[in-house]
């Protein structure tokens, strides 16, 4: 069984802590419109666990970011992360760093 979503913002990052995936992310995306009004990072160096469903919901993020005229850059990507943006060949789309400090 999946493990809990959660989340809570800092200045203007996102923190997200748990595991994103197919089964955990409804929650975030329903809430996704407010939460993200006046964030620039996105910081996943807190989920334990993430899958394709939840590539999917930060290459949302990053997009529905890009219409309103803001930016979006991942924080704190792991290496299984990074492997899995690549995999997608979106490493050109998705910008990240491997640490929180952006």
């Amino acid at each position: 069984m999946a493990e809990e979503l959660s989340w809570h913002t800092q200045g203007q990052t996102l923190i997200l802590h748990g595991e994103l995936d197919r089964d955990t992310l409804l929650t975030l995306w329903q809430q996704r419109q407010p939460l993200l009004e006046g964030i620039r990072f996105l910081d996943v160096s807190n989920l334990r666990r993430v899958d394709s469903a939840g590539v999917a919901l930060m290459l949302h993020f990053y997009h529905y970011q890009q219409q309103r005229g803001a930016t979006l850059a991942l924080t704190g990507v792991t290496d299984r992360l990074r492997t899995l943006i690549a995999l997608y060949k979106l490493q050109a789309i998705l910008p990240c760093t491997t640490t929180a400090d952006a």
